[in-house]
């Protein structure tokens, strides 16, 4: 078995652990937290490698050395520091990118491709590097590769001086990228976060909206490429704000729910025309409003304007104990039997998955 083959059966045990635990690791925002560029390191308990375990007819095998029947093999050897009464735990760090995850979370969830609207007929054609070939032009080889092979070369041969480690590489060594041309629907998407900041949304209530978020974006990200994120903050008044302010900010004023909305609506009219643009709102908050009829103006710009231009509109109403919960009841009467309107109730981080289930389910 190669190299190549053994490290695809190791990455498909990772996947297969992470997969087993997806839930937990979402709950608790492991991966996020570890997050680099497109990359995301997971910390994983360490794993068991598969090994040989003798049956009761073949007890022990041949070796040689010196030693007696029933000595251990390898003896220990005295430590520092004062003894423990409970186990080490050793963590392995492994990386995966935000597509493989989204990846698996889609297989977890049973989550349905998107279909995109917009553009499905124009299409465009890129790059993409697949491989590592033995021949290409020098403006594709890749040094780090062939350096190695060279240094490995050098080494087995035993030409190779560490004092003087020069490392030349010959023809034999040189790879190069290798590449394919693919061609793409050419689909645009944006995702407009709003998040009620009013004082009953706690720190835990926006660890939720950030850890789904990400997941959110992930599945998002899957279908369209160069996902565009816009972000809006509100209690009384709405103002849009940079991904760290949004789940950070605090308030304390009063909730105007439709001072976001009509942001939203502004935004998309200037920059998102539904025709060309998938637009996904989504609005968090624990579901206090200030008055019955700042929720029917809600009510009505979602009937007259969203509801038409956009994919779907999705609102998450996050538990909280200041909050009432009244705007996710008027929702459910208003749009209970309109798929264009998802709701999904979050009471904790353990429902987030059951969330982005609610969310992406439908393939919207």
């Amino acid at each position: 078995m190669s190299i190549k083959e053994d490290l695809n059966r190791f990455r498909d045990i990772i996947r297969g652990k992470i997969k087993e635990d997806f839930r937990r690791f979402v709950s608790q925002g492991e991966m996020i937290g570890k997050r680099e560029n497109e990359y995301v390191k997971i910390p994983l308990p360490q794993i068991e490698i598969p090994t040989f375990r003798y049956g009761p007819k073949n007890q022990g095998g041949v070796g040689q050395g010196e030693g007696k029947p029933g000595d251990s093999v390898g003896e220990a050897q005295p430590g520092q520091g004062q003894a423990g009464n409970t186990p080490g735990e050793h963590m392995l760090e492994v990386e995966f990118t935000v597509g493989e995850l989204a990846q698996i979370l889609g297989e977890k969830l049973a989550l349905p491709n998107i279909k995109p609207k917009g553009q499905k007929n124009v299409e465009t054609t890129k790059t993409k590097y697949s491989g590592l070939a033995p021949v290409g032009p020098q403006g594709l080889r890749h040094f780090k590769h062939s350096y190695k092979r060279a240094l490995a070369r050098q080494i087995s041969s035993g030409t190779y001086n560490p004092g003087d480690p020069m490392v030349i590489p010959r023809r034999e060594d040189m790879k190069f990228k290798s590449f394919k041309t693919v061609t793409k629907p050419m689909t645009k998407a944006v995702v407009i976060y709003m998040m009620d900041v009013s004082g009953s949304m706690g720190d835990e209530q926006k660890e939720i909206v950030r850890i789904e978020s990400f997941w959110i974006n992930a599945w998002l990200q899957k279908h369209y490429k160069g996902l565009e994120t816009r972000f809006i903050i509100h209690d009384a008044a709405a103002k849009e704000v940079d991904e760290s302010t949004f789940f950070k900010t605090s308030e304390s004023g009063g909730t105007l729910i439709s001072s976001a909305y009509k942001l939203c609506q502004e935004m998309i009219e200037k920059d998102y025309p539904p025709n060309e643009w998938n637009i996904y709102p989504f609005h968090f908050s624990d579901g206090d409003n200030w008055s019955g009829e700042d929720t029917r103006l809600c009510i009505r710009l979602l009937h007259e304007f969203f509801l038409s231009k956009c994919n779907a509109f999705f609102y998450g109403q996050v538990e909280s104990k200041y909050g009432s919960g009244q705007f996710l009841k008027d929702l459910q009467k208003e749009f209970g039997n309109d798929d264009r309107v998802i709701t999904s109730q979050i009471e904790n981080k353990d429902k987030i998955m059951d969330s982005i289930k609610d969310f992406l389910g439908k393939g919207k």
